[in-house]
């Protein structure tokens, strides 16, 4: 069971459904009409769903604001206009916006930028690392099983796989023994010239071996070579060997998105990290 994605009328994309219990603005619309966090409140209410998350660009964020939403995390000069990207969030049931285990949350941001104060030095990997095609989303898809029991996209699903990249998003695996043992993605958005690097996941024997330090600086060679400008990621906040990957690489903290996705297994609150590549 997954969220279905939906375009509206003024061009907004977003996904919906009970898996992860909420709408996600994922981008507004060109024409996106001045009741729009009205009307996504109305659906969500009508869904019975309890959160609304919306990524929308700082000169509409007032307008969010003032319908009661609250801001989450920002990325400055997220947008090609120079705009910043807000990440705003909506509870329409209160118990959705506690976290029992902030100060854990907390614990492990500090741990991060901790572990920051002695940047990742590149190394030799000792893994081939590649570039995923069609022909691997079987695989993939199987890996991605092993690892996440749930996940907010279909990525247990070799079709989408391949639909996505066919799209806008780039796979790397590293390899050993000639099999994939660890996976990322790569999300373009030409939009805002910005890339998400998620989807990170290594088979537990493999785990200790810094797979996904070396995906994602794998990751960005090939996005500054796209010449993009902004790499972000939504990374498990109570994973604080995520948390550290990205700090260690130079990612700035922009904030918590509480109770947010639905991975591994249930609903988790969610941090946001971003790094400027030019």
């Amino acid at each position: 069971m997954t969220d279905r994605i939906e375009t509206l009328p003024d061009g907004s994309l977003i996904q919906h459904g009970p898996y992860n219990n909420r709408i996600y603005l994922m981008k507004a619309g060109k024409e996106a009409v001045e009741d729009l966090p009205e009307t996504l409140i109305g659906r969500a209410r009508e869904s019975g769903y309890t959160k609304i998350f919306a990524k929308v660009p700082g000169a509409l964020e007032g307008r969010f604001l003032d319908a009661g939403y609250v801001r989450e995390a920002m990325i400055p000069f997220f947008y090609n206009r120079g705009d910043d990207g807000v990440f705003l969030g909506c509870f329409l049931d209160e118990r959705r916006a506690e976290e029992p285990e902030r100060e854990k949350l907390d614990g492990i941001v500090r741990l991060a930028r901790a572990e920051a104060a002695v940047p990742w030095q590149r190394e030799n990997c000792g893994f081939p690392l590649r570039q995923c095609g069609e022909a691997d989303t079987a695989e993939m898809a199987e890996l991605y099983r092993r690892v996440f029991p749930s996940y907010p996209f279909p990525i247990h699903d070799p079709a989408y796989l391949q639909t996505t990249m066919r799209g806008n998003i780039v796979y790397f695996a590293a390899i050993a023994d000639g099999k994939m043992v660890a996976l990322s993605s790569s999300e373009t958005d030409p939009e805002s010239s910005s890339v998400e690097m998620t989807d990170f996941a290594t088979l537990p024997e493999w785990r200790g071996n810094r797979l996904g330090c070396h995906l994602l600086a794998a990751m960005e060679r090939a996005m500054r070579g796209r010449g993009i400008r902004t790499a972000c990621t939504i990374a498990r906040a109570a994973s604080a060997g995520m948390n550290i990957t990205f700090a260690r690489l130079g990612y700035r903290f922009a904030g918590r998105l509480r109770n947010n996705t639905n991975i591994s297994g249930g609903i988790e609150s969610m941090n946001v990290w971003y790094k400027p590549l030019t």
